[in-house]
């Protein structure tokens, strides 16, 4: 008879949500407590009937009301589930449908709230938990689904994303529930929680952003390589001193910002610094690829005269004899030739506007990002006032050394391979009165005019500087290494100094151009070394004796 009442009962408390409703929820208490009196009995008569002693007291009623729970419980989430699915089924072609796990997600959320205001007051009196078995059972059912849609997950999408994040407004409610029904446990719900592992939802959100970052950032490094192998550098098709491929890059920087920004994810701050890493990676590349290829000052400097010993008692004298020609080969100003050359002096003047302008672009970005940042749900004061991770690190110091680089090239190639004809070749070659400076200085003001033109202010100083140093080093190689074609007598000391006197003032501009002290500063090895060639022989020599002892 027992049996049969329990058999009543439980068909009826195995699937309460389908049994009662408004109308007879009254009449679930009694009939759990004739339930749960069966059960008791049976178990007593069972354990009497055999003589078995338990080994521990069992709660009867808790253990029953436990298995009601769960059972109802899944069974209910099993019947939502298939309701998400018709209902996600006649949505589809609806614009902005929710997807299926979010329509669960929202279900069970109402059936957990059902639950703890119905259910849970009533069942309370045999299990203190109740509410909390509840919560934890439907917390397990939908991790079994989410677990499964996280495994066949391979890029971030919308509908990913909207299911991520209602998993997560889900999870925080069935453990504020549970969390609010243990305060008065023994062990303060902690076996309720133990049971309710996190869904972890942010950090796939988190993971699969910082996949959509490293995708995007691959594809910019490619789009790199692609353009600037194609870029001419060339002065007429560029825009406000940047190269065509730089504007193009800072408009595919501007779109991955603005994608970001408008992922719907809640974890724009905490995301933002891979971001910025990943762009400063990028335009670093940038920066490297622009200057390579462009050589170093040390490729255009000339090679060296050997330096000739004879034997003793030889006829040669003391260097030996060279059967070249007195006038070697002259090449023509190669200003105008090298304009179809990625490296003519036009073209590196582009490359260091380029890098120049990045640099300064950076502080737009920078200053763009705190703009999305304050338009942002999820951002709070101090991701406005923290540098940190919102800031490009590596750029600025790339742009500086590529500068720098770009600078010296531009510089010793102008002086020793596009002025080489009016000065390695033919400076003070033969006879010193008739091959002075004038040729060199006159191109190498043309050169100086076009370069404060079309260079940048803020960088004109520095490559008119190194410029100054390359024609300083240029003079002193004629003078010291210009090999058996120059010969100089003390007589010729006046116009070298002349000379030399000129190539300063030419920099100086009458007071318009570089400072006298930094002239000074570069033309001091010069000025140790021409009062050298007003000195006679036998005077250098007692000199030189001097000092190698």
């Amino acid at each position: 008879t027992l049996t049969s009442i329990l058999g009543w009962v439980e068909k009826r408390l195995l699937a309460y949500h389908d049994t009662f409703d408004s109308v007879n929820i009254s009449t679930m208490p009694n009939i759990v407590s004739i339930g749960i009196s069966s059960a008791k009995i049976l178990v007593e008569d069972i354990s009497n009937e055999y003589r078995r002693k338990r080994k521990s007291e069992v709660d009867v009623a808790r253990s029953r009301i436990d298995t009601y729970i769960r059972s109802s419980l899944r069974t209910a989430f099993a019947q939502r589930m298939e309701k998400a699915d018709s209902s996600r089924r006649a949505s589809k072609n609806r614009p902005n449908a929710l997807p299926g796990l979010a329509i669960l997600a929202k279900d069970v959320s109402e059936l957990a709230a059902h639950e703890k205001k119905v259910f849970s007051p009533i069942l309370k009196r045999w299990h203190p938990l109740a509410a909390g078995v509840a919560v934890a059972t439907l917390h397990a059912c939908y991790g079994n689904e989410l677990k499964q849609f996280i495994a066949g997950l391979a890029e971030l999408t919308p509908d990913a994303v909207q299911i991520l994040r209602a998993a997560d407004k889900l999870e925080q409610e069935l453990v504020q529930t549970a969390v609010e029904d243990s305060v008065d446990s023994d062990d303060g719900g902690k076996a309720i929680i133990r049971e309710m592992p996190p869904y972890e939802a942010e950090a796939t959100i988190a993971n699969l952003v910082k996949g959509w970052i490293k995708s995007r950032i691959d594809r910019m490094k490619e789009w790199v390589d692609r353009n600037i192998q194609q870029e001419a550098w060339n002065p007429r098709t560029s825009q406000e001193g940047l190269a065509p491929s730089a504007v193009e890059f800072f408009r595919v920087i501007d779109e991955t910002l603005d994608a970001f920004f408008q992922l719907p994810i809640p974890m724009h701050p905490a995301l933002l610094p891979d971001l910025v890493a990943g762009l400063d990676r990028c335009l670093q590349y940038y920066v490297t690829k622009a200057k390579s290829g462009c050589g170093s000052q040390n490729a255009f400097l000339p090679t060296m005269p050997a330096l000739t010993r004879c034997t003793i008692g030889s006829k040669l004298g003391v260097f030996k004899k060279k059967e070249k020609s007195l006038n070697p080969q002259r090449r023509s100003s190669q200003v105008a030739t090298d304009a179809d050359s990625a490296l003519g002096v036009p073209q590196l003047c582009l490359r260091i506007n380029t890098l120049h302008r990045i640099r300064l672009e950076l502080e737009v970005i920078e200053k763009r990002i705190i703009t999305h940042l304050r338009n942002c749900d999820s951002a709070r004061e101090e991701d406005f006032s923290n540098s940190t991770g919102k800031k490009f690190e590596l750029t600025p110091g790339a742009c500086v050394e590529g500068i720098q680089q770009l600078s010296e090239v531009l510089a010793y190639k102008l002086v020793f391979h596009d002025l080489s004809h009016v000065l390695w070749d033919s400076l003070y070659v033969g006879d010193i009165s008739s091959s002075r400076i004038e040729p060199f200085l006159q191109e190498l003001e043309q050169n100086l005019l076009f370069i404060s033109d079309t260079v940048n202010e803020r960088v004109r100083t520095r490559i008119i500087t190194d410029i100054m140093r390359a024609s300083f080093d240029g003079f002193l190689l004629v003078l010291l290494a210009g090999g058996p074609y120059r010969a100089f007598s003390r007589q010729d000391s006046q116009i070298i100094e002349e000379d030399f006197t000129a190539l300063k003032d030419i920099f100086w501009a009458n007071g318009d151009g570089l400072p006298s002290d930094m002239i000074n500063r570069y033309s001091s090895t010069a000025r140790e070394v021409l009062p050298l060639f007003r000195t006679d022989t036998e005077s250098l020599i007692e000199r030189f004796r001097r000092l190698t002892l």
